[in-house]
């Protein structure tokens, strides 16, 4: 099973003790989670004060760090409009400068959501810097949005990702975005955050998915205990069963 690891998200130094922000602590954990399976890392890099950064500078220092420590390993990065202040000109600007930056220091993919203005853009500009594009699909309306945008089969992958979900609304949210999607030809990854994070593992392995894991997504482990770090979220989520 493809298992892509998130490694830091949002969240700021002090929610996890072995929580990644900075070039040699994401180089590190990146290395940690292939060596537990991963496929992919995906990251949020951080500016000198540790805050999100869609800054070419620090999306650069960040991906060059994994790849000098992780030679091959796939690195993604976001463009959570949130980061630009929920401008998404700023966002455009700030990306479009991701082009310059040597091969070795763009990521080889990102994650743009549906949900934000902009998606159409934004997605050309990063495919025509030779970046890998990750639609972020959150609601049945994502969907036939991705699907209107004529984009859907130039997409690494469709990320189908439950958010702000209980328990037990997890699956039935998924399967109801994974049906609007029908025969859309880009490789789904199916994930949720929080309460839905484990159901949704559970749920890819059932169906064949790809999925994510990390502490982006999640502070506990299957159990409901803490999580030891981001490896141990790959290897528990590598060995679920399916329902």
């Amino acid at each position: 099973m493809f298992i892509k690891a998130c490694l830091n998200g949002s969240r700021s130094a002090g929610e996890h003790p072995r929580l990644p922000l900075t070039p040699a602590e994401l180089a590190a954990d990146a290395v940690a989670v292939r060596l537990a399976g991963a496929g992919a890392v995906h990251v949020h890099p951080r500016d000198a004060t540790g805050r999100e950064s869609l800054d070419a500078a620090d999306v650069g220092a960040a991906t060059t760090a994994i790849r000098a420590a992780a030679p091959g390993l796939p690195v993604g990065v976001s463009t959570g409009l949130w980061i630009a202040g929920g401008d998404a000109s700023v966002r455009l600007e700030a990306v479009t400068a991701w082009a310059a930056l040597p091969a070795g220091a763009r990521p080889d993919f990102t994650s743009v959501n549906l949900s934000e203005p902009g998606f159409g853009e934004l997605a050309r500009v990063l495919l025509e810097a030779g970046i890998g594009v990750e639609a972020g699909v959150w609601t049945p309306a994502d969907a036939a949005t991705l699907t209107a945008s004529g984009l859907a089969g130039r997409m690494t992958r469709i990320l189908v990702e439950v958010i702000d979900a209980p328990y037990e609304e997890a699956v039935p949210r998924a399967t109801a975005v994974l049906d609007r999607l029908g025969g859309s030809p880009a490789p789904r990854l199916l994930h949720g955050e929080g309460p839905a994070t484990w159901p949704l593992v559970a749920e890819a392995v059932r169906l064949g998915l790809a999925t994510r894991i990390g502490l982006e997504d999640t502070l506990l482990d299957p159990d409901g205990g803490p999580a030891a770090d981001n490896a141990d979220l790959v290897r528990r989520a590598l060995s679920a069963p399916s329902p």
